[in-house]
Protein backbone atom coordinates (compact mmCIF):
# COMPACT_ATOMS: atom_id res chain seq x y z
CA UNK A 1 0.00 0.00 0.00
CA UNK A 2 2.68 2.37 1.00
CA UNK A 3 4.57 1.55 -2.23
CA UNK A 4 1.58 3.09 -4.22
CA UNK A 5 0.90 6.06 -2.04
CA UNK A 6 4.77 7.52 -2.86
CA UNK A 7 3.95 7.85 -7.06
CA UNK A 8 -0.31 8.71 -6.12
CA UNK A 9 1.28 11.76 -3.79
CA UNK A 10 3.94 12.87 -6.84
CA UNK A 11 1.82 12.73 -9.31
CA UNK A 12 -0.93 14.71 -7.35
CA UNK A 13 2.02 17.23 -6.65
CA UNK A 14 2.64 17.28 -10.43
CA UNK A 15 -0.79 18.23 -10.84
CA UNK A 16 -1.45 20.54 -8.24
CA UNK A 17 1.72 22.60 -9.34
CA UNK A 18 0.85 22.52 -12.96
CA UNK A 19 -2.73 23.94 -12.32
CA UNK A 20 -0.76 26.83 -10.42
CA UNK A 21 1.68 27.52 -12.96
CA UNK A 22 -1.47 27.52 -15.44
CA UNK A 23 -2.75 29.96 -13.37
CA UNK A 24 -0.14 32.02 -12.89
CA UNK A 25 0.42 32.66 -16.21
CA UNK A 26 -3.05 33.73 -16.75
CA UNK A 27 -2.92 36.21 -13.98
CA UNK A 28 0.34 37.99 -15.75
CA UNK A 29 -2.10 38.50 -18.74
CA UNK A 30 -5.31 39.16 -17.16
CA UNK A 31 -6.37 43.03 -17.82
CA UNK A 32 -8.45 42.78 -14.39
CA UNK A 33 -5.69 43.48 -12.01
CA UNK A 34 -7.88 46.69 -10.78
CA UNK A 35 -11.23 47.77 -11.24
CA UNK A 36 -13.17 51.13 -11.12
CA UNK A 37 -16.80 51.62 -11.58
CA UNK A 38 -17.56 55.32 -12.27
CA UNK A 39 -20.25 56.08 -10.37
CA UNK A 40 -21.59 58.82 -12.74
CA UNK A 41 -21.91 56.33 -15.60
CA UNK A 42 -22.61 52.69 -14.09
CA UNK A 43 -22.73 51.16 -17.78
CA UNK A 44 -19.01 51.37 -17.97
CA UNK A 45 -16.49 49.86 -15.85
CA UNK A 46 -12.67 50.21 -16.25
CA UNK A 47 -10.01 48.00 -15.50
CA UNK A 48 -6.42 48.00 -15.35
CA UNK A 49 -3.62 45.41 -15.99
CA UNK A 50 0.11 44.77 -16.46
CA UNK A 51 -0.05 45.16 -20.14
CA UNK A 52 -3.53 47.45 -21.08
CA UNK A 53 -6.37 49.43 -19.61
CA UNK A 54 -10.02 48.43 -20.47
CA UNK A 55 -13.23 49.65 -20.78
CA UNK A 56 -16.01 47.24 -20.14
CA UNK A 57 -19.57 48.96 -21.30
CA UNK A 58 -22.80 47.35 -21.64
CA UNK A 59 -23.69 47.80 -24.98
CA UNK A 60 -20.43 48.15 -27.08
CA UNK A 61 -18.70 45.23 -25.06
CA UNK A 62 -15.02 45.67 -23.80
CA UNK A 63 -12.17 48.11 -25.35
CA UNK A 64 -8.77 47.97 -24.29
CA UNK A 65 -5.33 49.89 -24.88
CA UNK A 66 -1.81 48.88 -24.45
CA UNK A 67 0.00 51.21 -22.45
CA UNK A 68 2.77 52.90 -24.35
CA UNK A 69 5.91 52.56 -21.80
CA UNK A 70 6.88 50.43 -19.57
CA UNK A 71 8.46 52.94 -17.68
CA UNK A 72 5.30 55.31 -17.40
CA UNK A 73 3.79 52.52 -15.51
CA UNK A 74 3.82 52.80 -11.67
CA UNK A 75 6.11 51.41 -9.57
CA UNK A 76 4.39 48.01 -8.52
CA UNK A 77 3.22 47.40 -12.14
CA UNK A 78 6.62 47.42 -13.29
CA UNK A 79 7.88 44.83 -10.94
CA UNK A 80 4.95 42.90 -11.30
CA UNK A 81 5.65 42.38 -14.75
CA UNK A 82 9.10 41.10 -13.54
CA UNK A 83 7.90 38.73 -10.96
CA UNK A 84 5.38 37.39 -12.91
CA UNK A 85 7.91 36.79 -15.79
CA UNK A 86 9.71 34.90 -12.95
CA UNK A 87 7.40 32.81 -11.40
CA UNK A 88 6.08 31.66 -14.64
CA UNK A 89 9.88 30.51 -15.69
CA UNK A 90 10.94 28.54 -12.30
CA UNK A 91 7.43 27.08 -12.41
CA UNK A 92 8.05 25.96 -16.15
CA UNK A 93 11.61 24.56 -15.16
CA UNK A 94 10.33 22.83 -11.89
CA UNK A 95 7.48 21.02 -14.26
CA UNK A 96 10.42 19.58 -16.21
CA UNK A 97 12.70 18.77 -14.00
CA UNK A 98 9.96 17.22 -11.58
CA UNK A 99 8.70 15.14 -14.15
CA UNK A 100 11.71 13.40 -15.14
CA UNK A 101 12.01 12.61 -11.03
CA UNK A 102 8.90 10.75 -10.75
CA UNK A 103 8.58 6.77 -10.06
CA UNK A 104 6.09 6.06 -12.71
CA UNK A 105 8.84 7.45 -15.08
CA UNK A 106 10.38 4.63 -15.93
CA UNK A 107 13.72 6.65 -17.42
CA UNK A 108 16.76 6.14 -15.08
CA UNK A 109 14.58 3.65 -12.97
CA UNK A 110 17.62 2.62 -11.33
CA UNK A 111 19.15 6.22 -10.55
CA UNK A 112 17.17 6.86 -7.57
CA UNK A 113 19.35 9.73 -5.87
CA UNK A 114 19.33 11.88 -9.14
CA UNK A 115 15.96 11.60 -9.25
CA UNK A 116 15.06 12.47 -6.00
CA UNK A 117 17.61 15.38 -6.53
CA UNK A 118 15.23 16.13 -9.97
CA UNK A 119 12.25 16.12 -7.82
CA UNK A 120 13.49 18.49 -4.68
CA UNK A 121 15.01 20.86 -6.97
CA UNK A 122 11.39 20.75 -9.04
CA UNK A 123 9.69 21.26 -5.78
CA UNK A 124 12.31 24.47 -4.37
CA UNK A 125 11.37 25.87 -8.06
CA UNK A 126 7.60 25.91 -7.20
CA UNK A 127 8.04 26.92 -3.87
CA UNK A 128 10.24 29.85 -5.71
CA UNK A 129 7.45 30.18 -8.41
CA UNK A 130 4.71 30.27 -5.76
CA UNK A 131 6.06 33.18 -3.67
CA UNK A 132 6.69 35.27 -6.54
CA UNK A 133 3.31 34.91 -7.54
CA UNK A 134 2.04 36.15 -4.30
CA UNK A 135 4.74 39.05 -3.96
CA UNK A 136 3.14 41.16 -7.10
CA UNK A 137 -0.22 40.50 -6.45
CA UNK A 138 -0.38 41.40 -2.79
CA UNK A 139 1.91 44.62 -3.43
CA UNK A 140 -1.09 45.89 -6.30
CA UNK A 141 -3.63 44.62 -3.57
CA UNK A 142 -1.67 46.64 -1.07
CA UNK A 143 -1.03 49.94 -2.78
CA UNK A 144 -4.78 49.41 -4.03
CA UNK A 145 -5.94 49.80 -0.10
CA UNK A 146 -3.81 52.43 0.56
CA UNK A 147 -5.13 54.55 -2.53
CA UNK A 148 -8.52 53.54 -1.93
CA UNK A 149 -8.37 54.90 2.02
CA UNK A 150 -6.32 57.97 1.25
CA UNK A 151 -7.87 61.13 3.03
CA UNK A 152 -5.79 63.69 0.67
CA UNK A 153 -8.04 62.30 -2.37
CA UNK A 154 -11.48 63.71 -2.89
CA UNK A 155 -14.42 61.66 -1.91
CA UNK A 156 -15.74 62.70 -5.65
CA UNK A 157 -12.67 61.19 -7.01
CA UNK A 158 -13.34 57.66 -8.27
CA UNK A 159 -11.33 54.82 -6.44
CA UNK A 160 -9.77 51.53 -7.68
CA UNK A 161 -10.88 48.44 -6.24
CA UNK A 162 -9.39 44.41 -6.10
CA UNK A 163 -9.73 43.05 -9.71
CA UNK A 164 -10.38 39.58 -10.26
CA UNK A 165 -6.86 38.50 -11.38
CA UNK A 166 -5.51 39.69 -7.48
CA UNK A 167 -8.02 35.82 -6.18
CA UNK A 168 -6.50 34.17 -9.37
CA UNK A 169 -2.56 35.16 -8.32
CA UNK A 170 -3.28 34.25 -5.10
CA UNK A 171 -5.02 30.76 -5.70
CA UNK A 172 -2.07 30.12 -8.02
CA UNK A 173 0.90 31.25 -5.39
CA UNK A 174 -1.33 28.87 -3.32
CA UNK A 175 -1.28 26.00 -5.73
CA UNK A 176 2.51 26.01 -6.83
CA UNK A 177 3.20 26.13 -2.64
CA UNK A 178 1.28 23.41 -2.13
CA UNK A 179 2.14 21.40 -4.81
CA UNK A 180 6.27 21.74 -4.31
CA UNK A 181 5.23 20.60 -0.76
CA UNK A 182 3.92 17.51 -1.79
CA UNK A 183 6.71 16.94 -3.58
CA UNK A 184 9.24 17.01 -0.99
CA UNK A 185 7.04 15.64 1.34
CA UNK A 186 7.68 12.44 -1.08
CA UNK A 187 11.46 12.60 -0.72
CA UNK A 188 11.58 12.40 2.54
CA UNK A 189 9.57 9.48 2.81
CA UNK A 190 11.91 6.56 3.33
CA UNK A 191 9.50 4.15 1.83
CA UNK A 192 11.44 1.21 -0.45
CA UNK A 193 11.03 1.67 -3.98
CA UNK A 194 9.44 -1.35 -6.05
CA UNK A 195 12.51 -1.70 -8.02
CA UNK A 196 15.06 -2.62 -4.86
CA UNK A 197 12.41 -5.05 -3.73
CA UNK A 198 12.54 -7.07 -7.01
CA UNK A 199 16.33 -6.97 -7.51
CA UNK A 200 16.52 -8.42 -3.40
CA UNK A 201 13.79 -11.04 -4.43
CA UNK A 202 15.69 -12.29 -6.94
CA UNK A 203 19.26 -11.71 -5.21
CA UNK A 204 17.38 -14.11 -2.55
CA UNK A 205 15.79 -16.76 -5.07
CA UNK A 206 19.58 -17.10 -6.39
CA UNK A 207 21.04 -17.83 -3.38
CA UNK A 208 18.04 -20.19 -2.54
CA UNK A 209 19.06 -22.26 -5.62
CA UNK A 210 22.69 -22.09 -4.84
CA UNK A 211 21.91 -24.26 -1.19
CA UNK A 212 19.98 -26.63 -3.03
CA UNK A 213 22.37 -27.43 -5.55
CA UNK A 214 25.07 -27.96 -2.18
CA UNK A 215 22.83 -30.18 -0.04
CA UNK A 216 21.92 -32.50 -2.97
CA UNK A 217 23.56 -35.61 -3.37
Amino acid sequence: MALVYQPVMQLSGILVSLLGWVLSCLTTYLPQWKNLNLELNELEIWTMGLWQACVVQEEGGMQCKDFDSFLALPPELRISRILMFFSNGSGLLGLLLSGFGLDCLKIGERQQEQKKRLLLFGGMLFWISGITAIVPVSWVAHSTVQEFWDENIPDIVPRWDFGEALFVGWLAGFCLILGGSLLNCTICSTEVHPSSVHYAAAEQQDQCQHLETETRP
